[in-house]
């Protein structure tokens, strides 16, 4: 039977704000899963932790960033894992961090990259991760959440 888990997380690195915003993307290195494709921080969560804390150790094994303002993005991506036959669910947050900053970066990856959000998205593998951060710029683009800040700031 079919299962359906929460299992991963996304985390999508920006700096600045609109008109200047710009969203980090990651290439994936030659030998692992899905070599020389783009994408954001992803990663999954392991047993005990909650979808946030996956989300800040996967920044910080990921880029080596530490964000200044960190978000739930209240949307729930999800895929099909036939290997498992599971239906994954994943977590979105935004973390924004210093308009200096530079990723240092996991064998995982062997590139990165500021983009604007349009560059991000036309980069990015996944047409998901397009969508998502879409959402992302429409919610967050000014820097805050404004009126639903106090709803989706995780710290």
């Amino acid at each position: 039977m079919t299962t359906v888990r929460v299992s991963y997380v996304d985390v999508y690195v920006l700096r600045g704000v609109e008109p200047e915003l710009e969203a980090l993307v990651l290439q994936r290195a030659a030998g692992g899963r899905c070599p020389h494709s783009w994408e954001t921080v992803h990663g999954h969560i392991d047993p005990g932790e909650t979808p946030s804390e996956a989300a800040l150790r996967e920044l910080t094994e990921e880029t080596g960033l530490v964000p200044e303002r960190f978000y739930n993005i209240s949307r729930v991506e999800m895929f099909y894992r036939h290997s498992l036959d599971e239906v994954a669910l994943i977590p979105v947050f935004a973390a924004w961090v210093d308009p200096g900053a530079v990723p240092t970066l996991s064998p995982e990856h062997d590139r990165a990259e500021w983009l604007s959000p349009a560059e991000a998205k036309a980069r990015f593998a996944w047409p998901r991760e397009g969508r998502a951060l879409e959402d992302i710029v429409h919610l967050l683009g000014s820097g805050s959440a404004g009126p639903v800040e106090d709803v989706l700031r995780v710290r």
